[in-house]
This record gives structure tokens, sequence and C-alpha cells, in this order.
């Protein structure tokens, strides 16, 4: 069974999605803030991270990103009545995989936590050993990002984009085709998510003059190496 860490300060949501989850053969513990949910994370075994933003105590961002300096690879999706672009690129900065907003219906956020999971366990099926990418080298596996100076462990999304960016080096990657493929669905918030990884992604490869990843304005993004 898949243990969901739920923190809500709502006890009436809180206690609705609990039931619901557990009706969907779910184990949910819900916490009633962030810093319960936080002892709680370091006491028990989780798959899934549910996060409400606006949290007593310690807040949902704060909370995802201890999270995440934890554990780079469980998912964590936010539950938030925030949605404007800065709160929503601020949430996949933390960490998230994904941000579904209030209100919403039980049928979407279990929609959204199949997809998160299959991603997941997708991830770990990947048959490429590794990529070299001018001075670095990937290892889709291990999702790390090796140089001669060190290494850099990724997310589980940002392992992904960087797969399909490989799997296209020197062609334009699409970006509905990537959106749809790592986040399932090609909306805004997703688009936005996206393009904060892209941004990562860049930071992570800075070091190394003969690569870039361009945008490709209407299509999508190229990886490039070998820059003269």
């Amino acid at each position: 069974m898949v243990k969901i860490l739920l923190a809500e300060d709502d006890s009436n949501l809180g206690s609705l999605l609990r039931d619901y989850l557990k009706a969907k053969n779910y184990e949910a513990v819900l916490l009633p803030d962030g810093a319960e949910a936080w002892k709680a994370f370091n006491k028990e075994k989780f798959d899934i991270c549910l996060i409400d933003v606006m949290m007593p105590k310690t807040d949902g961002i704060t909370l995802a990103k201890q999270i995440r300096e934890a554990n780079s690879d469980i998912p964590i999706i936010f539950l938030t009545a925030k949605n404007l672009e800065r709160d929503v690129i601020e949430g996949f900065t933390a960490g998230a995989d994904d941000y579904i907003t209030k209100p919403f219906s039980m049928e979407e956020l279990l929609y959204r936590i199949e997809a998160v999971l299959r991603r997941t366990k997708g991830s770990h099926n990947e048959s490429h050993d590794k990529f070299i990418i001018g001075k670095y080298t990937f290892y889709p596996l291990t999702r790390i990002l090796g140089h001669k100076d060190g290494s850099q462990k990724l997310t589980t999304k940002e392992s992904e984009l960087l797969r399909l960016l490989c799997r296209h080096e020197n062609e334009i990657l699409e970006r509905n085709f990537a959106l749809k493929s790592i986040w399932i669905d090609d909306n805004y918030f997703n688009a936005r998510s996206m393009d904060v990884y892209i941004t990562k992604l860049r930071k992570y490869l800075r070091d190394d003059s003969s690569i870039s990843i361009l945008n490709v304005h209407g299509k999508g993004y190229k990886l490039i190496t070998n820059i003269k």
C-alpha cells in the first residue's frame, strides 16, 4: 500500500482527503502543520507527500525544501489556493513535482497522485546507462551528473528532462512532447514548471562553455554540444 504524508491545516478538508484516499487503497497520515509533518517524515517512511502551502509553524514551501534536502527522490505535490505565476514558480523551485490549486476534485487529485507515482516508477526503468555531455557524464539510472570537480544528484524531474534533451541532442525537443512525456499534461502550470527545471539544468551545466540549452521560440528546447 502506498503511504502518503498529508500535511493540511484545514481539519475538515484534511479528514475528507484522508478518508477518500483510504477508500482508494492508499494509506494517508494526516498532519496539521508543517512542523508536525517534518517530525513524521523523519520517523516514518512515505512514498509521496501532499503538502498545503499555507500552514502554521512551518509553511509548505519550507517543508518541501526540508524534505527535498533529505530525500531527492520522494514525489511532492502542493495543495494550494495560491495560483499566481510567482507562487507556481516558487513551488516548483522548492522541489514540487506537481501543483494543484484549490478547489479541486477528488478525482483530479487521485489522477495526479497516480501520474506522479507512475512517472517516478518509470524513471527507474531507464535502459540507457549513461550520456556523455561535453565534460559531463550523466547516469539516468542513478540520476547522477558527474564532472571532474564533483557530481550533482538530480531530482526525478531534472533527470527525466535531461534524459529527453540528451536523446534529442543537437535537435529540437518539442515542448509539448516533453510536457506530456514527463508531466502528462501540457497545461500552464506544468509549462512553468518545465521552465524552472530548464533553468536548473543550465546552472548544473554552466562549467562547460561547449554546452548550451537553447530556447527555440514556439517549438521547444535544444541541447547544443561541442559549441566552438
